[in-house]
């Protein structure tokens, strides 16, 4: 029987779509030197994996990790936990290099589980559907012969009819229906966010590889596992799921967009990775133009000491400036951050329906049932065609169009929302 998911596209996850599209447009027009790619990319890589193996208990700090990325190794730091970095890191490697694919196979999801869960399975073989009973909380998945019929099934709706949908909405359909059947003995987690990534990678959502979603999944944890639980205590409905997941992809959008604008303020004499906590101290500047100390400390509710170990990284860094004593200062952005939210552009109101129904009006009934509208294939936008020579880049180019080659092709001449 075809895997058909059940869900209602409701006014949130349209309003959602809306600002997402918003975003995404900011994101790959803006304007970056070409050498800060690199570094977006690897700042993605090391976050997205720091928070899905955060997920699953591994104990390494985000700094950590990146020391891993970069090659150096760590002062006792326990094998297993690197050892899962590691794999990690590999798994998103492997998932970059086939953003393209066209088909995923179970082959091609036992490499990437292999890949994932080498060397740090509890039980179980890693790349093998399992053949064992696994519970995970109150939750009895599907019983192990049942596993590879349910996988075929989910593997031929995402090769076809999730594209009748927007990358947002199919990636949270992904993630949730592959925790469910859980197919491995372990590290479902773990791959179960690697898949929903490909699936914003192959429909050219996220073509630069900058986003990493993982994280703010890994930093409200209860509210992550009790979106998943409550799928089942909602009859199977996905609805709440996907609003979830594209709240989440909100919050990943904002927070790529301020990281851009870091990186594009002149007065920023010194790299500085943000943590969680100085992202959200960013957003409440922005937000309120100016904070005291007392304010900083009362909305991230930290201590004195703990304020001014996020604040000082991003005074030193040149992003935040105070005017004032320490004691009794104001303290405000150093760069100007463009607002995140409020009119639409012209382009973002004409994607509004398209991003929830890309396969036109016919296809908006308030369930989703086994009725499978056709395709949508927007029209061919040659003069949005790239045709920057690769063996004379510019110095300062659109995201949008780095990477293209000399002759057009169909991914970079269409934009997917």
């Amino acid at each position: 029987m075809p895997y058909q998911p059940k869900f209602a596209v409701s006014a949130q996850v349209v309003g959602e779509l809306e600002r997402i599209a918003v975003l995404r447009e900011r994101i790959l027009s803006a304007t970056v030197q070409v050498p800060w790619m690199p570094s977006l990319q690897r700042d993605a890589r090391v976050r997205n994996t720091h928070s899905s193996t955060a997920i699953e208990g591994n104990p390494l700090t985000l700094e950590q990790v990146r020391l891993i990325e970069e090659g150096h190794g760590l002062p006792a730091e326990p094998s297993r936990a690197k050892r899962e970095v590691l794999n990690y890191l590999a798994g998103l490697r492997y998932v970059e290099r086939h953003a393209d694919k066209k088909r995923v196979t179970h082959r091609d999801v036992f490499t990437l589980h292999t890949t994932l869960a080498a060397e740090v399975m509890d039980q179980g073989d890693a790349g093998r559907y399992r053949d064992i009973q696994v519970y995970v909380g109150r939750y009895t998945p599907p019983e192990p012969q049942l596993v590879r019929e349910l996988m075929a099934e989910l593997l031929a709706w995402w090769n076809g009819q999730s594209r009748e949908w927007s990358p947002v909405i199919s990636s949270a359909i992904l993630h949730y229906q592959f925790e469910a059947i859980h197919p491995f003995a372990d590290g479902n987690g773990r791959t179960g966010r690697a898949l929903a990534l490909w699936e914003l990678y192959r429909r050219g959502f996220d073509m630069h590889h900058i986003f990493s979603v993982d994280e703010v999944y890994s930093e409200h944890r209860p509210a992550y596992y009790a979106a998943l639980a409550n799928v089942r205590k909602q009859g199977d409905d996905l609805t709440q799921w996907i609003e979830y997941c594209a709240q989440a992809l909100r919050v990943t959008l904002d927070r790529v967009w301020t990281r851009i604008q870091r990186l594009g303020a002149s007065a920023a004499p010194k790299k500085v990775m943000l943590r969680p906590r100085q992202e959200q101290l960013l957003q409440l500047l922005k937000d309120r133009r100016s904070m005291t100390p007392k304010e900083i400390r009362e909305s991230l509710r930290v201590s004195k000491q703990g304020a001014m170990d996020l604040l000082n990284p991003l005074l030193e860094a040149g992003l935040v400036q105070r005017s004032g004593t320490q004691k009794a200062g104001r303290y405000t952005l150093a760069l100007s951050l463009p607002p995140t939210s409020g009119p639409l552009t012209s382009r973002a109101m004409r994607t509004r329906q398209k991003a929830a129904f890309p396969a036109g009006p016919q296809s908006r009934p308030t369930l989703r049932d086994g009725n499978a509208p056709s395709v949508y294939r927007p029209p061919i936008n040659r003069a949005r065609a790239c045709r920057s020579n690769p063996t004379r880049p510019p110095t300062i180019v659109p995201l949008m169009r780095m990477y293209c080659r000399s002759l057009p092709t169909s991914r970079s001449m269409v934009s997917t929302i």
